[in-house]
């Protein structure tokens, strides 16, 4: 009886350092896209100029940030609902791990940008985030960090009615998808003024590299690392 009793604050000590981590990658994958070009904040720091206007340049970033959003949410909120499905939770974990090891392997031996992206004008910047945050498996990468977030929070609350748990997997997914975001505006904003208030267009063309290869091979890596943890954690 008191080893049980013992045991207890152990596992909650364990569950709760767990989901401080998963918050912690979810920030950090939200700065990594911010920081990345291939999200958009060069384009904000074009519209700024052109329009000689920093309103400009953060009207952009709304529409980035606003795009991003819509399509992680658009990623996320599938699995929110079958999670409603307790018996399949295992199932989903690792279908997810295999997804993001896939699509990360794919991205790596096809480097092409999807053509339709280049169709996509300058206007609609919205649309280019997230059409851009699809094809690049931008909210896809954070479907682990989602599905273990609500794995935690399932174990503290126990086993709960179907709609509660929809409801509770559905505003898991809502409050990723925004901390996501905050993270990677607040990353690729503080670049974006910099280069327009201080640093210039020139910073941007000499400090230009390819990031595909890290993008791809990051997918594949937050996917091995979330498979590691479910099938270690069948034991």
């Amino acid at each position: 009886m008191f080893d049980g009793l013992l045991l207890l604050p152990v596992g909650l000590d364990w569950a709760h350092a767990s989901q401080g981590w998963l918050w912690l990658a979810l920030v950090a994958s939200g700065l990594y896209h911010g920081v990345n070009p291939g999200m958009g904040w060069p384009l904000a720091v074009s519209a700024g100029l052109m329009d000689k206007s920093p309103r400009a340049l953060f009207r952009a970033l709304w529409a980035l940030a606003a795009g991003h959003l819509l399509a992680t949410l658009l990623v996320l909120l599938p699995f929110a609902l079958l999670l409603v499905l307790a018996e399949w939770q295992r199932s989903i974990q690792l279908g997810a791990s295999l997804l993001l090891i896939g699509f990360g392997v794919y991205r790596l031996v096809e480097r092409r940008h999807p053509r339709a992206l280049a169709r996509i004008p300058p206007t609609q910047l919205a649309l280019w985030s997230f059409a851009v945050a699809i094809a690049h498996g931008a909210a896809l990468m954070l479907v682990p960090i989602y599905l273990g977030l609500c794995q935690a929070f399932e174990l503290d609350a126990g086993h709960e009615a179907a709609g509660a748990l929809m409801k509770a997997s559905l505003g898991m997914a809502v409050l990723v998808s925004l901390v996501h975001v905050a993270a990677m505006v607040s990353a690729g904003g503080c670049l974006a003024w910099l280069v327009y208030r201080h640093l210039g267009l020139r910073f941007v063309s000499r400090s230009w590299f390819n990031l595909d290869v890290i993008w791809s091979t990051s997918l594949i890596l937050v996917g091995v690392v979330a498979l590691g943890f479910n099938l270690a954690s069948w034991h």
